[in-house]
């Protein structure tokens, strides 16, 4: 099984490495784009309770959480990478952190159903393997499923040419192009019907 590392760019644990599994369709956000994403994140980050959906090597949660968010929801469906997510959180002795091992749409729908759920994330980087059309789907369950804080903010990530569809009440706040990847961060507005 061949393994990947990267490192953490800012934060606490800056220069620090984490080991995932290169499963198939784990790209972990390059250190240019998150350069950029966590400049724009910075009013936003202090403090903040962060989704990771579709965590992969869950760099970006990592980076949150070394940046000063105060908790971060993993979500990982491939066993190897969610039990991988578990050993960096050991290894950097990381508080405030939960693994779910757990389809990303399964689980944001399970969230929709379960009118109890009480959890709501101020940041929420969603990031799914690119060409699977996970984006727009899974950007219109989190929408619906009651998770997202007043005014969260979203990133996305995703390949210039995939043709995708974000909920009308997302404002874009930023955006840039790397390569093929095209990169944004959007505003949840509650004023708008979801």
């Amino acid at each position: 099984m061949k393994t990947g590392s990267c490192r953490i760019i800012g934060g606490r644990w800056r220069g620090r490495k984490i080991k995932f599994d290169d499963a198939e369709g784990l790209r972990p956000t390059t250190d240019r784009i998150r350069e950029t994403l966590f400049n724009w994140l910075q009013p936003y980050i202090h403090q903040s309770r962060c989704l990771d959906v579709f965590a992969g090597s869950g760099v970006l949660g990592f980076e949150a959480l070394s940046r000063g968010s105060s908790e971060v929801v993993f979500i990982e469906n491939n066993k190897k990478t969610a039990s991988g997510l578990n050993e960096n959180i050991c290894a950097l002795d990381a508080k405030n952190t939960t693994v779910i091992q757990q389809d990303a749409l399964v689980w944001l729908q399970s969230v929709h159903k379960n009118k109890q759920f009480r959890e709501r994330f101020d940041l929420v980087f969603l990031d799914p393997p690119f060409h699977a059309e996970l984006l727009t789907k899974s950007g219109a369950l989190l929408n619906s499923s009651g998770c997202l804080a007043e005014d969260a903010i979203i990133y996305i990530e995703h390949n210039i040419d995939e043709d995708i569809a974000i909920p009308d009440n997302w404002v874009n706040l930023k955006e840039k192009k790397a390569g093929q990847v095209a990169y944004k961060l959007f505003e949840s507005r509650a004023d708008s019907e979801a």
